[in-house]
């Protein structure tokens, strides 16, 4: 036993808290967690364990805190599926009724054994286990708990309590398809790298709605774009769309400004300075190079500025009044911190401006009150031109529509951890333990959640960020969906392998994720990838979840997995963005990236003939699929008859029409592979070494692809002809 040894003790707390003190490493390792990390863990978690006496302290009240409490603070539940554990004081009767979300009420059945007691502060108390009906309504409802003494004519109540009851779906129904097709493919793109000439030097909405209609019209049933979640409003703006502000709220960056209804009717003194304002960030959209966030941003405040001055007309100001009221306190927040972003540009803030509580933060709403009203109006604008490329999507035949995708977390100092302080972890940031692909773990600098604050909250948070990003979409990929099981918490100051698993409630969190899907008629994906423990997939299936599949990644035995074999309920996909796009993975530009960056941990020629060991084997596996030319036949005596080599194009296409032939429900297609880029998106382990997440869409040739000439290109049309026609 070492120093850092936890006590046994310790250990309890810890585990009574959903802290793992043990786990097994990617290498196969048993590792046992040291006390300090548990320590640290526990007090972000507000627990003190200190000391030894502390800890014994806080372990007596982790078990008996429960017993004083008459509800839980929440209980999320399948129907049938969970109980609702009522600690009643003896001698007395619990009633309990239900306040369903439609208005009306139901009283729940007390069973009548109760064979759990405990004495709290001189009082037995017994536990009540009253199972949710089975018939009970989805939805969101509140359980009424009264306590009174036995016996009849008893009145007087001595303890009420509420708590929410939410009760969830089953299972998701399936993904929607076309009329005669059991199952869809879709196009997967950085939005803002999709550049048409209308843009202002990035992908915005108004690309979004096209880009929806081309794919629509090929015959895709959906669009995976990145996240679209709002970052900063002052420059530097955070360009990894996986690291934002908010998950809630939308981006402002991606409003196309001449389709907000008021740009209309700006003077021509006004369009003019509008006009001026788009000329030099217009002037990139054909430049391939890389993409200025911070260059568009200020372009469009200029535009958006002006056209927050043009009076709304009564029918405009109602639909807006309608949409703050929805919003309610959470969007006049998420506006105050952009507000206070602008107003503390270039300075220090003062401590007392990230507390919103703060006398001083007070003040500032109050003073700023009428930038706060721009960025309310500015979300409604988001929100409108989001509700327009959906539709654009659905009336070019899309079955399902834009698919959006949900980060992590959120940035250390973004509006939500400021607005939603108390639901995050102090001091605590999510990443990845070691394993083979960065033995030295990974730091992603994003607060986590605190999974008993979360309980209640009526997990009313994930709710409210949920609704928001399928109100106008069809599907929502959840990146790492891991962590709705269990994250990776890494105490500040220390490394990533100091860390450990913390582990929520997942059937909390997903049954929220299927209510609110159900109820938006979207579909659920789950990026699965990785070092996943078997039973977790196994759940996300068994509630009609579908995870996710890359090709390069599917291995069985010594060779690739056959597609016939690959799960049913998938999202399968030849390539994702953290790696290269095919053309660049067939020309060994992933290599070549990694030896200029110095990222290699091999010889650049061990990695070479391991890439290209790899890329033959595939190869091979086509031509036996009849999906490339085979090799000639070995002749002892004739010289071999000159094969020509199969395209890059043929390769990229052969590939995404092998993992047509699995069961998957859909297929991805991405967007690069399609035009033939090479360059990828996003380098791991890498942050000023490489632009990640800020590369246009550029062809085999190096030029620009934009949207304008996407339809008639000849590869796009090649391979989603390809696709479509193997379904």
């Amino acid at each position: 036993m070492t120093a850092d040894s936890p006590t046994p003790e310790l250990t309890r707390l810890a585990e009574a808290y959903g802290i793992a003190t043990e786990y097994w490493s990617f290498f196969g390792d048993r590792v046992v967690v040291p006390a300090s990390t548990l320590r640290a863990v526990l007090q972000a978690m507000h627990v003190d364990a200190s000391t030894d006496a502390a800890t014994q302290a806080a372990l007596t009240h982790s078990e008996i805190d429960p017993w004083r409490a008459l509800l839980p603070p929440s209980l999320v539940s399948r129907p049938g599926a969970r109980s609702l554990q009522v600690h009643v004081a003896d001698g007395h009767d619990v009633e309990l009724v239900v306040a369903l979300e439609d208005g009306s009420w139901r009283n729940l059945p007390i069973p009548g054994q109760h064979p759990h007691s405990c004495e709290v502060d001189g009082t037995l108390r017994w536990r009540v286990e009253v199972p949710v009906p089975a018939d009970l309504p989805l939805g969101w409802h509140t359980v009424h708990a009264f306590e009174r003494p036995s016996g009849s004519g008893a009145t007087e109540l001595t303890r009420t309590a509420s708590a929410p009851l939410i009760v969830t779906p089953e299972r998701m129904p399936a993904p929607p398809t076309r009329p005669g097709r059991t199952r869809g493919w879709g196009l997967m793109a950085q939005l803002y790298s999709v550049r048409s000439r209308a843009s202002w030097g990035m992908g915005d909405f108004a690309d979004l709605g096209d880009l929806a209609a081309i794919a629509g019209q090929r015959g895709a049933d959906f669009l995976l774009i990145n996240p679209i979640h709002a970052a900063e409003v002052t420059g530097p703006i955070e360009p990894s769309p996986y690291l934002p502000a908010t998950r809630r709220f939308l981006a402002p960056l991606y409003v196309r400004p001449e389709d907000i209804r008021e740009a209309a009717y700006l003077t021509p003194t006004e369009r003019a300075v509008v006009d001026a304002a788009r000329a030099p960030v217009a002037a990139s959209d054909d430049d391939p190079t890389r993409i200025d966030r911070d260059a568009v941003w200020a372009a469009k405040r200029v535009a958006l500025d002006a056209i927050f001055t043009v009076p709304l007309a009564p029918g405009r100001e109602a639909e807006r009044a309608a949409f703050a009221a929805r919003e309610g306190q959470p969007l006049q927040d998420f506006a105050l911190w952009c507000a206070l972003e602008e107003h503390y540009d270039g300075v220090e803030r003062p401590a007392d401006a990230w507390d919103i509580t703060s006398p001083l933060v007070a003040q500032l709403r109050h003073e700023l009150r009428d930038r706060v009203a721009f960025h309310v109006w500015l979300q409604w604008i988001a929100d409108q031109q989001v509700e327009s490329a959906q539709a654009a999507a659905k009336a070019s035949g899309m079955s399902i529509g834009i698919m959006h995708d949900l980060a992590v977390g959120v940035h250390t100092k973004g509006s939500d951890a400021w607005s939603l302080r108390d639901m995050y972890a102090q001091g605590m940031a999510v990443g990845a333990p070691p394993d083979m692909y960065n033995q030295q773990g990974q730091t992603w600098n994003q607060p986590p959640w605190l999974p008993r604050a979360l309980a209640e909250a009526g997990y009313a948070p994930l709710r409210d960020m949920i609704r928001t990003l399928l109100r106008h979409a069809g599907a929502l990929r959840i990146d790492h969906v891991i962590g709705l099981f269990r994250l990776w918490w890494i105490p500040a100051g220390l490394g990533p392998a100091a860390g450990t698993y913390i582990r929520y409630d997942h059937e909390a969190m997903i049954g929220v994720l299927t209510l609110e899907a159900q109820r938006a008629g979207a579909v659920l994906i789950g990026e699965d990838l990785g070092n996943v423990e078997p039973w977790m997939r196994d759940y996300l299936s068994a509630r009609a979840i579908l995870g996710t599949s890359v090709l390069w990644f599917e291995r069985e035995g010594e060779g690739f997995r056959p597609p016939e074999h690959y799960r049913a309920s998938l999202l399968a996909t030849v390539n994702t963005h953290d790696l290269p796009p095919t053309a660049g993975y067939l020309a060994d530009e992933h290599v070549a990236l990694r030896a200029r960056l110095g990222l290699l941990t091999r010889p650049v020629e061990q990695e070479l003939a391991e890439a290209d060991a790899e890329r033959n084997a595939m190869l091979a596996l086509l031509r036996d699929r009849g999906l490339l030319p085979p090799l000639p036949p070995e002749s002892p005596t004739l010289a071999p008859e000159p094969v020509e080599a199969p395209t890059e194009q043929q390769i990229i296409e052969a590939l995404n029409v092998l993992i047509t032939a699995s069961p998957s429900q859909l297929l991805g297609v991405a967007l690069v592979d399609a035009v033939g880029e090479r360059r990828t998106q996003n380098q791991p382990g890498t942050d000023k070494e490489y632009p990640n997440w800020q590369i246009p869409l550029a062809g085999a040739d190096g030029a620009a692809v934009l949207l304008d000439d996407l339809a008639s290109h000849p590869r796009f049309v090649s391979l989603t002809h390809a696709v479509d026609s193997a379904l």
